[in-house]
């Protein structure tokens, strides 16, 4: 049973939030972080991109910018740019995109929780990526960006969010750059609390949407002091980490794409005919052209767009992951056509969120940077949280959220 708890979060003052608020660090380049900060000297980038109070080239990894976070985090607090709640509080923070909104709460999670797999993930992660989050939570003794957290659909839960919502939130905004709106409500009700912590107890399982390095970092961090103290308890601060988490059904999952550099030698027609061994393929002429279903992925080619649907047998409805578009392009065009191996490493390979859309493809391809590009269904919820459930681990690049959580809403501290 999932394990959460509020907790005395450190926020901005309303009148500073958009001062404050962020993009997640990453999401974005050191230069591109500098030129968003700008001479905002009050922008959360100062702490997780802290790169760029340094000359432009210093590495991202350089031990002088850990100590910079740390300094700056402290620089925050003396300054009341971020100011501790001084009670233990849940919250919810709803973003809006094309019109569609979804509540997240935020909610303290258990270290145990996702070393015992309660909490479960579907992505793998890299060490030293976990390592680079393991140093920032340490030095600044603090999760100050949240993980992205889905859980399974609540009705108790979604007509508590519901009622808040109703109500003049703590923080509104529309963010720079994406144009999406974002709210933000405490919550202080006793009862409320109370219920929140015992719907969570109810449910089995949580799934890590988006942020497994950060997670990872923030657990692992957790259990690293559990062990250092002599005289841990089981029920101090760094026993938990932040985390936003949304009803499974609210969320958006966007295509997540692929521009290849070349086609392994192959002509245009001998690529296309190899193709037609497991697909059937249909020219869509010069619109772009953008799946309708499962199993349906688009193809641009010589400024074409193609219609490419798998065959029977290609793939297995009893296996979670075989039946995966991501893996079926994967298995018969990326490999078995193309040859690319490690698509985590390969330097023939690219991947573009969905957020940019197909005339991203369209235009990286008619540029001469990319010979072709392949299009896919977007994965689901519900099979992100079957692989979850049965242990297993989606293939590279699969999942695109939108939107992504902004950050310095709140700040989650580990004593």
């Amino acid at each position: 049973m999932a394990v959460v708890k509020p907790f005395k979060g450190i926020r901005p003052p309303k009148e500073l939030v958009e001062q404050v608020e962020s993009r997640p660090y990453d999401v974005l380049e050191s230069e591109e972080a500098r030129a968003e900060a700008g001479d905002n000297e009050k922008s959360l980038y100062h702490i997780i991109k802290p790169e760029i109070n340094f000359p432009v080239g210093t590495s991202e990894y350089d031990p002088r910018v850990y100590e910079e976070a740390a300094r700056q985090f402290q620089k925050f607090q003396d300054n009341g740019w971020l100011v501790q709640d001084k009670d233990e509080h849940y919250y919810i923070y709803a973003q809006t995109m094309n019109g569609k909104t979804q509540y997240g709460l935020v909610i303290g999670a258990y270290v145990d929780d996702y070393m015992n797999g309660v909490i479960k993930k579907h992505e793998l992660t890299r060490r030293d990526k976990e390592e680079d989050r393991m140093k920032h939570v340490r030095v600044n003794n603090a999760n100050v960006e949240p993980v992205f957290f889905a859980y399974p659909d609540n009705a108790v839960l979604d007509k508590l969010i519901m009622r808040y919502a109703a109500t003049e939130p703590e923080y509104d905004f529309i963010a720079p750059v994406d144009g999406f709106g974002h709210k933000f409500w405490v919550i202080s009700d006793a009862a409320d609390i109370a219920t929140i912590t015992e719907e969570f107890r109810k449910m089995p399982s949580l799934y890590i949407a988006d942020g497994h390095h950060r997670s990872a970092a923030a657990a692992l961090v957790g259990a690293e002091k559990a062990k250092q103290n002599p005289n841990h308890r089981g029920d101090e601060e760094y026993n938990y980490f932040m985390a936003v988490a949304f009803q499974a059904s609210q969320l958006t999952i966007l295509d997540y794409n692929r521009v290849l550099k070349d086609l392994n030698g192959l002509t245009s027609e001998q690529f296309l005919e190899a193709i037609r061994k497991n697909f059937t393929v249909e020219d869509k002429g010069t619109e772009i052209y953008k799946p309708a279903k499962l199993h349906e992925f688009s193809l641009y080619l010589d400024g074409h767009w193609f219609s490419l649907v798998a065959k029977d047998g290609t793939y297995d409805n009893n296996d979670p992951i075989g039946v995966l578009d991501v893996d079926i392009s994967s298995r018969l065009i990326l490999e078995e056509i193309l040859q690319l191996g490690d698509l985590r490493s390969s330097k023939r390979i690219d991947f573009v969120g969905g957020l940019r859309g197909l005339a991203e493809l369209k235009r990286r391809v008619d540029s001469g940077e990319m010979r072709a590009a392949l299009a896919l269904y977007p994965v689901s919820m519900q099979q992100i949280m079957d692989i979850a459930d049965s242990g297993n681990i989606m293939p590279p690049k699969a999942t695109w959220f939108e939107p992504k959580l902004r950050s310095g809403l709140v700040i989650h501290k580990l004593s």
